[in-house]
């Protein structure tokens, strides 16, 4: 890889140890991916630390949590001191939320763990915002900046809609970007890979966010890690329904980036999504694919008892929490089925502020924040049947936790709350 001076200097040791490590992670990544040179970066979000049992285990070594940092973050089994981090740099989702840890079933142990590896995140400069979601809490990056992200919905998200540019950066390479402002250059930061591959043609309307799921499951599926191309849009889609078509084409498939033609920053034009490229194949997604997807998210759902109805897979938006409260207030949810809603906590404090979180535990639910139940493996005891709105956590849910999942509407679930049953039929 060419290296520039500045490079050149941190990778022989000048700023420190940790930086001289994080640099040599970056160069033998960027060369194991033959990209030709370092990119800078001012935008990173990434995770900090390791699951409840490494966390545990490494915290407790000499060095604390710079040892959790070297290991988990640096690849380094030498512990080093870990300086603040070198750019804005954002802590994505954690594994419990340690307000509500009791209901979730988490110990005073692991709530201690986790607040000390939130401390010292904070104290490195990492915002807590400890959410899927940073674009809907003041991390939004612009069309053309260059980041290092990594979860998948979000990664999607402001490479198609806000037209940044970052791979599917993982817990290592971020954590080095952290503390050097560099990431390699390769992937989507370049023009030419960010170029269409598919040509998806609809031929029914895609409106409400359930639609914008079941097309993303179903792009997935057929696309894999390529770059589709919708088009026909009919309805100007909203930030919840790009993120729940995102989410779910970053599960089944591997998408990283899609063009909407007309809708998205960098698709003005079929012409302009795809370059000078050619679409590889040109797909058709009508009512018999719509009923395909919706077959494949209900594959595990058998019984209509529901034990738990999950919101927040991405984590909801303030409007979308309005939207429950639309539908919930002055109703009473079943005594056999729980709701929980996951959200960023900052979002939270607004919804407490506007009422909303009050409308909902008036009604026997529950308001989360910093996690979600695939990612934290956090679910109400004995829970074997949960409805979702999210296609990602239909496609993850089962596999993660071993328990039915049905996928359908936000209202669909709300009412499956209220009565204990699922109703949902694809309308």
């Amino acid at each position: 890889m060419r290296l520039r001076d500045d490079e050149k200097a941190m990778l022989a040791g000048d700023q420190g140890p940790a930086v001289q490590k994080a640099m040599d992670l970056l160069v033998r990544y960027g060369e194991a991916l033959d990209a030709e040179c370092l990119v800078d970066t001012r935008n990173v979000a990434g995770t900090i630390g390791a699951t409840t049992p490494f966390l545990r285990q490494y915290a407790e070594r000499e060095g604390g949590m710079d040892a959790v940092f070297s290991e988990f973050n640096l690849d380094s089994a030498e512990v080093v001191r870990i300086p603040k981090v070198k750019v804005f740099s954002s802590h994505l989702q954690q594994g419990i939320d340690p307000r509500h840890a009791e209901r979730q079933g988490i110990s005073q142990d692991v709530v201690r763990i986790y607040e000390t590896g939130q401390a010292y995140s904070s104290g490195l400069g990492v915002q807590p915002l400890n959410t899927c979601t940073p674009y809907q809490v003041g991390n939004v990056p612009v069309k053309g900046e260059h980041c290092a992200w990594m979860e998948s919905s979000a990664v999607i998200y402001i490479n198609s809609v806000l037209g940044a540019r970052t791979n599917a950066e993982g817990r290592e390479s971020t954590g080095a970007a952290m503390l050097t402002g560099k990431i390699p250059y390769w992937g989507l930061h370049l023009d030419e890979n960010r170029r269409g591959t598919h040509l998806i043609q609809l031929d029914i309307d895609v409106s409400t966010t359930a639609d914008w799921g079941l097309l993303g499951y179903w792009v997935g599926e057929q696309v894999q890690d390529c770059i589709p191309v919708i088009e026909g849009v009919s309805h100007q889609p909203n930030l919840a329904r790009l993120k729940h078509f995102g989410a779910a084409a970053a599960s089944s498939g591997g998408v990283e980036m899609y063009h909407l033609v007309g809708v998205t920053p960098e698709a003005r034009t079929r012409e302009q999504a795809f370059g000078a490229s050619r679409p590889s194949a040109t797909l058709r997604f009508g009512e018999a694919e719509r009923r395909w997807a919706y077959e494949q998210v209900n594959v595990t759902a058998r019984d209509a008892q529901v034990d738990f109805v999950m919101l927040g897979c991405p984590h909801y938006s303030l409007e979308q929490i309005w939207e429950v409260c639309q539908l919930l207030e002055g109703q009473r949810l079943s005594a056999n089925t729980e709701l929980w809603i996951f959200t960023a906590a900052s979002i939270k404090q607004l919804a407490d502020v506007a009422g909303y979180t009050h409308i909902i535990e008036q009604a026997g639910g529950h308001v989360m924040t910093d996690t979600c139940s695939a990612i934290g493996k956090v679910l109400p005891k004995g829970t074997r049947v949960a409805a979702v709105d999210s296609a990602k956590q239909a496609h993850y849910l089962p596999a993660i936790m071993g328990i039915q999942a049905w996928f359908g509407t936000t209202a669909e679930c709300v009412q499956a709350a209220i009565d204990g049953r699922w109703k949902g039929v694809l309308k």
